[in-house]
């Protein structure tokens, strides 16, 4: 998709300039945001037409960005620089938990040779804050920062079943599951019901409702009060590996490592 057929990078929910909201800041972030894998480059006029920003203020925003090193520029195209990974790597270096997680999920993919990530929620998506692959199984890149529903991923219906009735209630009422295979589980009935029995045994199969040939399983990474704050998935491709086979010879390896880094965060003796 080129820049100038992409939707703007908008947020009709933002609150207005106050006190507690950095209306150029924000528009900042909307810059940054609006490179992808789709429009890896873009000229003023496109960075300008995805945010909805003036030309101008979009100049000003990508320059303050050149000088600072997370934008670079080649003749009329924009791009982000390599420094922009600060800012997330910011993030997981702040939680040592994923330090001490990845030696563990290598040593599960190593045993069981599929791949394996770790992913927290935001809003109705997971994003991806470990991954330890093995070999291509899906059509989608994946990586550290990458974003997937969360109604029709394991990891995410791991996530999504451990909200209060409230918060779920809410976040699926603003954010409506769709539809990616005839599998994809988008009644809401049914779907709180699947929730509901996740919660209850502890762990998630989601067979080909994301991709077709694509099966995953999770399994919870919980904190010192018990709360899910991660999930942790090992995923391959149905014609090879089974749902009857993960859930006889994945879970309990899944579980017993996803098991060992939650011990990681409990307090020490």
């Amino acid at each position: 998709m080129h820049a100038d057929s992409a939707p703007p990078i908008t947020d009709n929910a933002a609150p207005r300039p106050s006190d507690t909201y950095v209306q150029s800041f924000a528009r900042g972030l909307q810059v940054i945001r609006s490179f992808s894998a789709q429009a890896p480059q873009q000229t003023l006029s496109e960075v300008a037409q995805r945010t909805g920003l003036t030309r101008a203020g979009a100049r000003r925003i990508l320059l303050t960005l050149e000088s600072l090193g997370y934008v670079r520029c080649q003749g009329r195209q924009f791009s982000l620089a390599p420094r922009i990974l600060d800012l997330g790597f910011a993030y997981l270096s702040s939680l040592p938990l994923w330090n001490l997680a990845e030696p563990v999920m290598e040593r599960l993919v190593e045993e069981i040779k599929e791949s394996c990530s770790a992913a927290v929620l935001d809003g109705a998506e997971i994003v991806y804050v470990l991954r330890i692959p093995t070999h291509k199984i899906m059509s989608i890149n994946l990586g550290i920062g990458s974003r997937l529903p969360a109604h029709c991923t394991s990891m995410g219906r791991m996530l999504l079943a451990d909200l209060a009735p409230a918060a779920l209630d809410a976040l699926l009422r603003e954010n409506p599951p769709t539809r990616h295979t005839e599998r994809t589980i988008v009644d809401l009935r049914q779907l709180r019901a699947e929730l509901a029995t996740v919660r209850q045994q502890g762990w998630c199969l989601v067979n080909q409702e994301l991709e077709e040939g694509l099966v995953s399983l999770s399994a919870p990474i919980r904190d010192r009060a018990g709360r899910v704050i991660a999930a942790m998935n090992v995923s391959g491709q149905v014609n090879r590996t089974s749902p009857a086979h993960m859930l006889e010879h994945f879970l309990p390896k899944l579980r017993a490592a996803a098991d060992e880094i939650s011990q990681m965060l409990q307090p020490k003796p």
